[in-house]
């Protein structure tokens, strides 16, 4: 077992599924890639549970379109 969740892994409630989806439609708003840097920092400033910050940290540096941010990270926005 190891202590990190897969990258893949759905959040746990559906409070944080909302705020997941939440960050990326208001980040992804007039953008179409976002780097995994700033999707951090956006997602520690708005004070996301710990897991979706480790799951957002894990992510390989790189630029996502918000369908490629949502299905690593178990979000919905699209």
């Amino acid at each position: 077992m190891t202590d990190n969740p897969p990258v893949t892994a759905v959040p746990e409630t559906e409070s944080d599924l909302r705020r997941l989806d939440d960050l990326l439609e208001d980040l992804y708003r007039g953008q179409e890639r976002i780097s995994q840097g700033d999707i951090y920092r956006r997602a520690v400033a708005a004070q996301m549970p710990a897991g979706l910050l480790t799951r957002i940290g894990g992510l390989p540096e790189g630029e996502y379109s918000v369908d490629e941010a949502a299905d690593l990270l178990g979000g919905s926005a699209a």
